[in-house]
């Protein structure tokens, strides 16, 4: 098989056996959701300037704004981190 069946079937594998456990010992966490505007607002970043610091399009963070889309994923992730420090990511992203 390939390389990327053998990962997926692994990741599955390891999916069952967490249901079957319960998730037991297994923290999962889900970040909290993120006021995008306002974060964008707090750190004094237009559209395009937020969006080229950390890696978004514009056209993504426009609709976050809208409200047409939410942030999920490492999207999300990255937002609640940058709502928390966003000097520190500034300065992790700095080239």
């Amino acid at each position: 098989m390939s390389k990327a069946f053998d990962s997926i079937r692994q990741g599955l594998k390891e999916a069952i056996s967490h249901a079957e456990h319960g998730g037991q010992g297994v923290r999962v966490h889900r970040p909290r959701p993120v006021d995008v505007r306002a974060l964008r607002a707090k750190v004094e970043m237009t559209q395009e300037e937020f969006a080229a610091r950390f890696g978004f399009s514009t056209a993504t963070l426009r609709h976050w704004e809208r409200g047409d889309r939410t942030p999920h994923g490492a999207s999300l992730v990255l937002l609640n981190v940058i709502e928390r420090n966003p000097r520190a990511v500034i300065e992790a992203l700095r080239d």
